[in-house]
């Protein structure tokens, strides 16, 4: 019975078609891809990614796929690295699965998106194969993420001494779930047949790792686990497509995904599997992680209502639900050796820095914006408190004049009740475009303008030149 499973996976992977595909997850996937080329063009400028692109092109290596913004052509396993870290750069790219109710943050499009689009590119395939590749290679994510009950959140949390629980087994990082669903991306783009994709999927699986932690440390390499994932399913897909035997089932094997970590929903894994497709819902409005949007919500609304002039301000507190009290976003403030990265996963930064600008983009995210005296010293006055709303978070003005502001927000805009816009989504992609300056306003709105009918596209190569410099 597991040993089907695994097949009926595989088969699903190389032959849904697009026409099997409903109309809302065509929709949302464009919108995704979208999402994410605004995101790897913004983030071709983010901290240390220029170094990235030097070494590699210093590797050289036969030219099969661009670099997004720069326009360099290197083999197609080390573009998906480098897109896919642009992507994760400034933290806005789409996110969190939701099935049976359940959120799953799951940070799949960044590695997903630019692995399909580097290998589309480097193949010539359609936009409807773009789009169907992309899907069940999500598809995978999500139900590999479902299966287990994650307890990786609990070993984070007593790493980060949130809690004395222990894990009962070894946890489940994002990157390994995200690594099988770029691995089924390139193995499908590249033909392989059943036992090839087998065989991709258990070479990934012993070429991934990575625990997230320069999260915590405000450290570069919190992006690098997008990067080393997208990478590692193509060089994955490729080996088995070179014949690279990995073992029978690398999903229930004995030393398989789930072999060690147990499967709680095995049923997940092939339930309603080619009808029913499970893809990220979630967009992000402003960078940074997705907890720090209740707050710069409520930044952005006082601002709004008051007309807040931040000299005016002797302190401000974040009350935090016990939910909003989880992980890195809690640590303590710094201006470390990667400004950007501390500044991504900080309540204190993200609420002071809205309130401060009147808005969140990616060039407020960089050092020299960051290291601002007076934004710094509104930084200062920033304290965390406790809430008793079941969820979200209230910000908390102490005006010098004795007045007290609050504004509670119990979701960020951008979830699937409370959508962006369209007119919000394109906005965040051309703040992006200008930002970088990498690519012309003209080329950015052929960019979506093709996108939007994605079906119609013969050769993704035709997206890629109109997302880089020229």
């Amino acid at each position: 019975m597991v040993r089907g499973k695994v097949e009926a996976i595989c088969d699903n992977i190389l032959n849904t078609r697009f026409e099997d595909i409903d109309r809302a997850t065509v929709d949302n996937t464009k919108s995704r891809i979208i999402d994410v080329f605004g995101d790897m063009i913004g983030g071709a400028v983010g901290f240390g990614n220029q170094a990235l692109v030097k070494m590699l092109q210093n590797w050289s290596g036969k030219k099969e796929a661009s670099i997004i913004g720069y326009g360099i052509k290197v083999p197609a396993a080390n573009a998906a690295m480098a897109n896919s870290i642009f992507c994760r750069s400034f933290d806005w790219e789409p996110l969190v699965v939701i099935i049976d109710g359940k959120r799953y943050p799951s940070h799949t499009s960044c590695t997903t998106v630019p692995t399909a689009i580097t290998m589309g590119e480097a193949l010539g395939i359609s936009g409807k194969e773009l789009i169907t590749a992309l899907v069940v290679g999500d598809d995978l994510s999500a139900r590999l993420s479902s299966a287990n009950e994650h307890p990786w959140n609990v070993s984070m949390q007593n790493r980060l001494n949130f809690t004395t629980s222990q894990p009962s087994r070894p946890g489940i990082s994002l990157g390994m779930v995200t690594s099988f669903g770029a691995t089924a991306i390139a193995g499908r783009l590249l033909g392989l047949d059943r036992k090839q994709l087998v065989n991709a999927f258990g070479v990934v699986l012993d070429a991934t790792g990575g625990n997230g932690s320069g999260i915590w440390e405000g450290a570069t390499t919190f992006k690098m686990n997008q990067g080393a994932t997208a990478r590692n399913g193509v060089v994955a897909a490729l080996l088995a497509k070179g014949g690279w035997y990995a073992g029978d089932d690398p999903l229930f094997g004995r030393d398989g995904f789930f072999g060690a970590r147990g499967c709680d929903h095995p049923d997940i894994l092939t339930r309603e599997l080619g009808k029913k497709f499970y893809v990220e819902v979630v967009f992000k409005p402003y960078p940074g992680g997705r907890p720090t949007h209740v707050p710069i919500d409520a930044a952005l609304t006082l601002r709004k209502k008051y007309n807040i002039d931040t000299d005016d301000i002797e302190e401000i507190i974040v009350h935090l639900s016990v939910p909003a009290k989880y992980g890195h976003y809690m640590r303590p403030y710094k201006v470390g050796e990667d400004p950007t990265a501390d500044a991504l996963f900080s309540y204190k930064f993200s609420s002071a820095s809205a309130l401060y600008r009147n808005g969140a983009i990616s060039k407020y995210y960089t050092p020299d914006y960051i290291r601002d005296p007076k934004l710094q010293a509104l930084i200062a006055k920033v304290r965390l408190g406790d809430s008793d709303k079941p969820e979200g978070a209230e910000l908390e003005l102490k005006m010098k004049d004795g007045r007290r502001l609050s504004e509670y927000v119990d979701k960020a805009i951008g979830e699937p009740t409370n959508p962006l816009c369209r007119e919000f989504l394109l906005g965040k992609f051309n703040a992006q475009v200008e930002f970088s300056s990498m690519v012309s306003k003209k080329d950015a709105a052929n960019l979506v303008a093709m996108i939007d009918k994605l079906e119609d596209v013969d050769n993704v190569q035709n997206l890629v030149r109109l997302a880089v410099k020229r």
